[in-house]
């Protein structure tokens, strides 16, 4: 029986605008959100979201200054914040 191993991609690095959220993954491709999924990121002021840190082995991405986690799981499967009202 043969079984594939999937190896979630990292995270090698960040930038956010006013209307987006981009990750660009080590593998050379990149995820984009809108930034309104992550409203602390979408209240920061461009110098908060420039401060940021990859976790790990570029599984999540935190923002200190605003105490805001993400995983690259999440984003790839489209899963916005907690915090995220789709209905506002």
């Amino acid at each position: 029986m043969n079984s594939l191993a999937v190896e979630m991609p990292r995270a090698s690095s960040v930038t956010c605008t006013e209307q987006e959220l981009t990750v660009f993954l080590a593998d050379g491709r990149h995820i984009s959100v809108p930034i309104v999924w992550f409203p602390r990121l979408a209240k920061a002021d461009a110098q908060q979201r420039a401060d940021y840190e990859i976790l790990g082995d570029g599984e999540g991405i935190h923002w200190p200054q605003i105490d805001e986690d993400i995983s690259v799981f999440g984003l790839i499967a489209g899963k916005p914040s907690v915090e995220f009202n789709s209905h506002a």
